[in-house]
């Protein structure tokens, strides 16, 4: 079942919801507001949902898993506000056509996690809980979200760290500083806070980390030499690490770091295409039609890696199917 883990589409109730909003996240026509980037141009194209299946089909996928886009903030609204927009998105999401899955989200404001909406939007059809990685940052992140993660657990459903909304930047910041600056800073706390309060919690929770964690693991060298154990060359089997903005160098440092077995295919359509359409990475990849870029590794055990047999791992038995 090639697979990719990382997509983003939004569903018209959902888009009406944004259009109904007078505070960001908002959508004024097709411009998106959010406190912490400028406005941003949606290309409609990007939300046709036709449109969408078609290119999903060309790139040769079985399976596009989209997601709650967390950047938007909406899982730190108020409950009253995040709501009935967390519903719009999984309603919405959950009745798209094949090849799409979801990815469940919840609100995060409330006193306590909703776990109740978390079981019901899973036995509905959802592969597992996103959550941004703003919420897994410290001990106390994985403290509050622990009833969430044990709910996932319990079920056999995998974890999808996301990062989440950025704050207000410098007025003469390019537009890509989100992206580049406080996107990968969330990543790279949330996956050591995940090492040291995440994982001796939750050991048999299966994580995936978007965009490779920022490249995270890669500081294992430090880590060490700092005082922080002597494990760097055991890999944690359970933490897996999608590819979305990166291409061969970063894939091929972080395969030498924790190995092609816990990475996985992930392009984060529309905001990122795969890299693989612009920059094959060789002749022989270029056969397959939504290839990652991969290190020389052998070209069809890493293709069957990365779109097949690591997704698969990630997602579990049920391979993203819905009921």
């Amino acid at each position: 079942m090639p697979t990719d883990v990382h997509q983003h589409l939004w569903p018209p109730e959902f888009l009406a919801l944004l259009r109904s909003r007078t505070a960001p996240p908002r959508l004024d026509g097709w411009t998106l507001h959010l406190p912490g980037e400028p406005p941003y141009a949606v290309d409609p194209a990007d939300h046709d949902i036709a449109a969408r299946a078609r290119l999903a089909r060309a790139d040769g996928l079985d399976l596009a898993l989209v997601s709650l886009s967390s950047p938007l903030g909406i899982e730190y609204l108020p409950p009253a506000e995040a709501g009935p927009l967390l519903t719009a998105f999984h309603d919405g999401a959950l009745d798209l056509p094949a090849p799409f899955g979801v990815w469940a989200s919840a609100c995060l404001s409330a006193p306590e996690p909703d776990t109740a909406a978390l079981r019901r939007e899973l036995a509905r059809g959802c592969v597992g809980l996103q959550l941004p990685a703003t919420a897994l940052l410290d001990a106390a992140g994985w403290d509050r979200c622990a009833p969430l993660l044990e709910v996932a657990a319990e079920q056999d459903k995998p974890l999808f760290v996301h990062p989440g909304a950025a704050p207000a930047a410098e007025p003469a910041a390019p537009a890509w500083w989100p992206a580049l600056v406080p996107y990968v800073q969330q990543l790279h706390a949330s996956w050591f806070a995940f090492r040291a309060f995440g994982r001796p919690r939750h050991p048999d929770l299966r994580v995936c980390f978007a965009a490779l964690a920022g490249l995270a693991p890669l500081h294992g060298e430090r880590l060490v030499a700092r005082g922080g154990g002597r494990d760097r060359g055991r890999v944690d089997c359970r933490a897996f690490y999608e590819t979305s903005s990166y291409g061969t160098r970063a894939v091929d440092a972080l395969v030498r770091a924790v190995g092609i077995d816990v990475v996985v295919s992930g392009s984060d359509r529309p905001y990122a295409q795969p890299v693989a359409r612009h920059h094959p990475p060789r002749e022989a990849l270029r056969a397959a039609p939504l290839d990652p870029v991969l290190p020389d590794l052998g070209a069809d055990a890493a293709v069957h890696a990365l779109r097949h047999a690591n997704p698969a791992r990630l997602l579990g038995p049920t391979k993203g199917a819905r009921p």
